[in-house]
C-alpha cells in the first residue's frame, strides 16, 4: 500500500475531513475489511485475551480497560480490531518518523534475514559497518558507534564509557553525572537514576548511585520579573555550581536532551545550550546528548543538537533510527574518547557486550530508513509541518482559558493546560485525560507527559510522523482545537 491521502496545501483546518482509505466494491475500506477479517480469526475476544495475558507499559489498572488493539497501519493512520481508524499523533512512542507501511523498509530487513540473520558484534558484519559510517555523516562529526537495542541501553553504555574514559585519562574520581529534573533517559537502573521524574522512580529506589539533578530551562515557569534569557543562563549556570559544590574532580558527565520531550516539551534557548557546552568543556566534563526522541529529523534537523550548533562528546540515539520498525540503538563517541580505550592493559578495553545490539536486519533496515528520510527530505518536512502546526495552534488557542503555553521543537508540540492562566496553576489529571479521550473518540491519538513529576502531568504532546500529509495535519489541528474548545464550553 502507498501513503494514504493526498496532500492539499492551503486547506482550511476547520473544514478538513478525516482522510479516507480506498474502498472495495461493498463500500468498506480495504484495510478495515482486512482488520475485521483478522479480528474474526482470533481464537477469542481480543480484549478479554489482552486482560488475561498481557501486561501493558505505563497503564494504570482499570477493571474494564479497553486498550486499542491495533491490527494494521499505514502512513499516519492505524486501524484497530473493530475497524476503527485513528491518526497516530504520537508516532507510536515518538518513533515512527517515516510513517507506517513502508514496504521498502520491511524488504531491506527481509533481504538481510535471508542472507545472514544474526552475528554478534564481538566480530563484525557489513550492515553494522555501513550504518556506522552513515551515522557519522548524519552526525557531522568524527564519531565511533556502539550499537544496542533501546534508548535505555544506549544511555547505560554512555555512562559506562564516560566513567571508564575519565579513569583511563587519569581522573578516577570522576564518576558522577548531572541531569535535569523532568528529563527522561530510560527505565534501566542507571538510566532511570539519570531520569528527573520522581513518579517513574517511585517504588524502584534505590537506583544506581552518582546521579544529580538540576532545574530544567522552563521559561514558562520562570520567576516573575526575570527575562527568559536571564533565566536560561541561570539554569545553565546551576550545572556549573553543582560541579563546583560536588568537587570538579568527581563529575564525569552531563546528560540532557536537546529539548526535554516526555517531561513536557521544554525547549531551551540556544544561549542555554551554548552555556552548558562551555561549562562542560572548561570543567573537563563530558557532554552527553540524548537524541533518542529528538533525532532523525524530528527536530527539523538531522539531530536536535544541530539546531544549536554544538558538538556533543557522546550522542545516544534509538527510536527514529529505524522509524520504530525494528529495535536498534546506538551510542556515538567522539574519536578522541574512543582512542583512550585503544591500549593493551587487561582492563583498558570496553568490557561491555550486547547480544542483539547491531542486529544485521535492524542495521540494514536503519540504513534504508536514513536513505528514505534523505530522499524525501523528511527533516525539512518536519520543520515546515512543525512551524505551521505551532502557529495554527497558537492562533486558534490564543484566548483559551485552559491553555497556558504552547511550545514546539520541530514536529514536537507541547500544550500546557492550566486551571488559571494568571497563576499558571497546572490543570488536573482529569482535565488532561478528558481532552485525550475527546480526541480519541474523534479519531486522533495524542499523548501527555504522564507519570513524570507530581502535579505537573498537565502537558498534551504531539509528535506525528514526519511523512504526514497536509490533509493529515489539517485533521489533527481541527480535531485537537475542537476537543479543547469543547473543554472550555
Amino acid at each position: 500500500m502507498g501513503q494514504m491521502g493526498q496532500q492539499h496545501t492551503g486547506q482550511n483546518a476547520e473544514a478538513a475531513a478525516k482522510p479516507t482509505l480506498p474502498e472495495d466494491e461493498s463500500g468498506e475500506t480495504q484495510a478495515g475489511t482486512a482488520a475485521a477479517a483478522a479480528s474474526a480469526a482470533l481464537s477469542g475476544d481480543p480484549l478479554e485475551m489482552d486482560r488475561r495475558h498481557l501486561w501493558h507499559n505505563m497503564r494504570p489498572y482499570k477493571e474494564n480497560d479497553r486498550p486499542l488493539v491495533i491490527l494494521e497501519a499505514e502512513g499516519s493512520w492505524v486501524i484497530d480490531h473493530e475497524g476503527n481508524r485513528y491518526m497516530d499523533g504520537m508516532s507510536g512512542l515518538w518513533c515512527v518518523n517515516a510513517g507506517y507501511g513502508r514496504k521498502e523498509l520491511a524488504a531491506a530487513a527481509a533481504r538481510q534475514l535471508e542472507r545472514m540473520p544474526y552475528y554478534p558484534l564481538t566480530q563484525s558484519h557489513m550492515p553494522a559497518i555501513e550504518l556506522a559510517e552513515k551515522l557519522g555523516h548524519w552526525l557531522e562529526g568524527d564519531y565511533v558507534i556502539f550499537f544496542s537495542n533501546s534508548g535505555s541501553e544506549a544511555n547505560e553504555t554512555a555512562f559506562k564509557i564516560a566513567r571508564q574514559y575519565q579513569q583511563q585519562i587519569g581522573r578516577p574520581l570522576r564518576t558522577k553525572f548531572i541531569a535535569r529534573y523532568r528529563g527522561y533517559h530510560g527505565n534501566s537502573m542507571g538510566a532511570l537514576a539519570a531520569t528527573g521524574q520522581a513518579v517513574r522512580k517511585h517504588g524502584y529506589e534505590p537506583l544506581a548511585a552518582g546521579f544529580l539533578h538540576v532545574r530544567p530551562p522552563d521559561s514558562y515557569r520562570r520567576p516573575d520579573g526575570m527575562t527568559a534569557e536571564a533565566y536560561q543562563l541561570f539554569c545553565a549556570r546551576e550545572i556549573e555550581e553543582v560541579i563546583v559544590w560536588e568537587g570538579e574532580d568527581t563529575v564525569a558527565g552531563v546528560i540532557m536532551e536537546p529539548a526535554i520531550t516526555g517531561g513536557g516539551i521544554i525547549v531551551p534557548d540556544p544561549v542555554y545550550v551554548h552555556e552548558v557546552r562551555r561549562i562542560c568543556s572548561e570543567r573537563g566534563v563530558l557532554l552527553i546528548i540524548d537524541e533518542v526522541i529528538c533525532g532523525f529529523g524530528r527536530s527539523g534537523r538531522k539531530f536536535g543538537h544541530h539546531n544549536y550548533g554544538v558538538q556533543p562528546d557522546i550522542v545516544t540515539m534509538a527510536k527514529g533510527m529505524t522509524s520504530g520498525y525494528l529495535p536498534l540503538a546506538a551510542t556515538a563517541v567522539k574519536r578522541e574518547l574512543y582512542e583512550a580505550f585503544q591500549k593493551n592493559g587487561q582492563y583498558d578495553h570496553l568490557r561491555h557486550v550486547n547480544t542483539f545490539g547491531g542486529n544485521p536486519a535492524a542495521c540494514a533496515l536503519a540504513l534504508a530508513n536514513l536513505e528514505l528520510l534523505e530522499r524525501e527530505q523528511l527533516p525539512q518536512r518536519a520543520e515546515q509541518l512543525g512551524k505551521k502546526l505551532l502557529e495554527e495552534l497558537q492562533h486558534e488557542l490564543a484566548d483559551h482559558p485552559d491553555v497556558g503555553d504552547i511550545r514546539g521543537f520541530g514536529l514536537l508540540i507541547g500544550i500546557e493546560l492550566v486551571k488559571d492562566r494568571a497563576s499558571r496553576e497546572p490543570a488536573g489529571a482529569a482535565v488532561v485525560q478528558s481532552v485525550i479521550d475527546r480526541c480519541r473518540a474523534a479519531g486522533l491519538i495524542i499523548g501527555k507527559n504522564g507519570d513524570t513529576v507530581a502535579g505537573l502531568g498537565n502537558v498534551l504532546t504531539l509528535a506525528p510522523p514526519l511523512s504526514s500529509t497536509d490533509e493529515d495535519m489539517a485533521f489533527l489541528t481541527s480535531t485537537l482545537v475542537r476537543s479543547l474548545r469543547e473543554l472550555a464550553d
